[in-house]
């Protein structure tokens, strides 16, 4: 299985990258006013908006550093109706892609209810790699702001 690794400070981070559509440098984005924690903002991806979700300040409570490295991952997301939503997510150094088995994968051993998208870890030669599971990256109210209605563009 092939995966896109990226970074959350210094910690390494997974993706399937089946539910990868595009990978695209750190572009400005629209501010999103009274947005839920994490929102970064919104931009036009091939005519739609698609909101965008700063992995680092959703899980480190800080932006991600504007690097050349850093990225906007287009990612699809299963709404709670059963569509498919596009969602960007910013992610520091998410420039290399690994295949590896889902079999490497093993519990942390740690459960964390208020980050429930940090899924199973792997070793490699950095430490460990946690996998992030993007069906369970938004809670349904901020998901529901997101995708419910339509983002106006002001």
């Amino acid at each position: 299985m092939l995966f896109l690794q990226f970074q959350l400070g210094k910690d390494h981070y997974a993706l399937d990258s089946s539910q990868v559509v595009e990978v695209l440098p750190l572009l400005g984005l629209k501010r999103i006013p009274q947005a839920p924690a994490g929102v970064a903002g919104a931009f036009n991806y091939r005519g739609m908006p698609v909101p965008v979700i700063d992995l680092s300040e959703l899980a480190l409570c800080r932006p991600a550093r504007r690097h050349m490295s850093t990225r906007i991952i287009i990612v699809r997301y299963p709404g709670g109706d059963g569509t498919q939503h596009r969602l960007g997510l910013i992610a520091e150094k998410a420039t290399e892609t690994v295949r590896r088995d889902p079999a490497d994968f093993t519990d942390s051993g740690v459960s964390n209810n208020g980050a429930p998208y940090l899924g199973r870890v792997a070793s490699d030669a950095n430490g460990l790699v946690q996998w992030i599971e993007v069906d369970k990256l938004l809670p349904a109210a901020v998901r529901d702001v997101l995708f419910k209605q339509p983002l106006e563009w002001q």
